[in-house]
C-alpha cells in the first residue's frame, strides 16, 4: 500500500473526531501504548499534552491544548487515537522505504489541536494535521471536534441542527463568506459557485466547523467553517477559516443546543488562515 493510500485510510479514521460527523461515536478506544509493549490505562493516556517520535524514516508529533485537561474523557480519547494513528503512519513510512529498496525522503506528520471556544455545554477544538511524504507539496487537513461536556461524548452536525432542515440559505451564506475571504486575500480571485467545475463552494453540512466566539459571554456567535487547501482555489491560496454568523442559521438549530448560541461573532473570529 502506498503512503498516500495509507494516509487516506488514516484520515478517514481520524475524521471520526470531526464535528461534521453525522453519527454518534462509540465509547473511547483503548489507550495507545506509551512505548512499544507497554500498555497504559485511559486515565494515564490522558496525562500528556505532547507526543513525539523520530526514526530514520519518519518524524511524528502531537500537541494538545491545556484546556483539554478539563475534559479527561475527551483527553484520553483524543490522545489514544492520535498516537495510534501517528505510529501507524511511522510504520508505513518504514514499510515504504523498505519496499523502495533504498532510503527515501523522511516522512513527517504533525497534528495539533487548539481550543477555539467553549460554551456552557460545549467545548470546540480545531484539529490541524500536516503530512509530508515527499510529494510536490505537503498535505494539510483541518477538522473540528465538538464535545458535549455534560454527556461526555462527541457530537456533530446531526446533533446541533434540526433533522430534515433546509440548509440552502446556510449554504449560500457559506459561499458568500468564502468569496469575501478570497477577495480579501487575492483581490482578483475568481469567485467560486456551488456548481463550479474546477473549484466549487462546499455544502455547509459537509464542511468541518468549530464554534465562533461571540459577543455574548459563554455563547457562540456563529460557526467557523474550515476550508482546506485546493478546495476553493489554487493550492498557493492556502486554507481558509470563514465565519458565518448565527443569524444565517439560528432557526435551523436543534432545541438541545439552541441556547448555546447568541449574539454575533466576535470580530476576532473572522481570521482567514494565511
Amino acid at each position: 500500500m502506498t503512503a498516500r493510500a495509507r494516509f487516506a485510510l488514516i484520515a478517514a479514521a481520524v475524521l471520526t473526531l470531526s464535528a461534521c460527523n453525522r453519527d454518534r461515536e462509540p465509547a473511547a478506544d483503548a489507550a495507545a501504548p506509551a512505548a512499544p509493549g507497554a500498555a497504559v490505562t485511559p486515565a494515564e493516556a490522558a496525562a500528556p499534552l505532547i507526543f513525539s517520535e523520530k526514526t530514520a524514516f519518519a518524524k511524528v508529533d502531537l500537541k494538545l491544548p491545556e484546556a483539554i485537561k478539563a475534559q479527561p474523557d475527551l483527553h484520553a480519547k483524543v490522545y489514544a487515537q492520535e498516537v495510534a494513528h501517528l505510529r501507524e503512519f511511522a510504520e508505513g513510512a518504514q514499510a515504504d522505504n523498505t519496499e523502495a529498496g533504498a532510503p527515501n525522503v523522511a516522512y513527517e506528520q504533525s497534528v495539533e489541536l487548539v481550543a477555539v471556544h467553549e460554551t456552557g455545554k460545549l467545548m470546540s477544538l480545531k484539529r490541524t494535521a500536516f503530512e509530508f511524504t515527499g510529494g510536490a507539496h505537503p498535505n494539510t487537513v483541518m477538522t473540528g471536534v465538538l464535545w458535549d461536556k455534560a454527556l461526555k461524548r462527541q457530537i456533530g452536525w446531526a446533533d446541533v441542527f434540526t433533522k430534515g432542515a433546509d440548509f440552502a440559505a446556510l449554504d449560500r451564506a457559506l459561499c458568500a463568506a468564502i468569496n469575501a475571504a478570497k477577495r480579501e486575500r487575492v483581490p482578483d480571485a475568481e469567485p467560486v459557485t456551488p456548481g463550479g467545475k474546477l473549484w466549487a463552494c462546499p455544502r455547509a453540512a459537509e464542511t468541518p466547523f468549530v464554534l465562533a466566539p461571540g459577543t455574548t459571554g459563554g455563547k457562540a456567535g456563529g460557526l467557523i467553517f474550515l476550508i482546506g487547501p485546493y478546495q476553493v482555489g489554487p493550492y498557493a491560496e492556502g486554507p481558509y477559516e470563514v465565519t458565518v454568523p448565527l443569524s444565517a442559521f439560528q432557526s435551523l438549530l436543534a432545541p438541545a443546543y439552541a441556547d448555546e448560541f447568541a449574539g454575533a461573532p466576535a470580530k476576532a473570529a473572522v481570521t482567514p488562515t494565511p
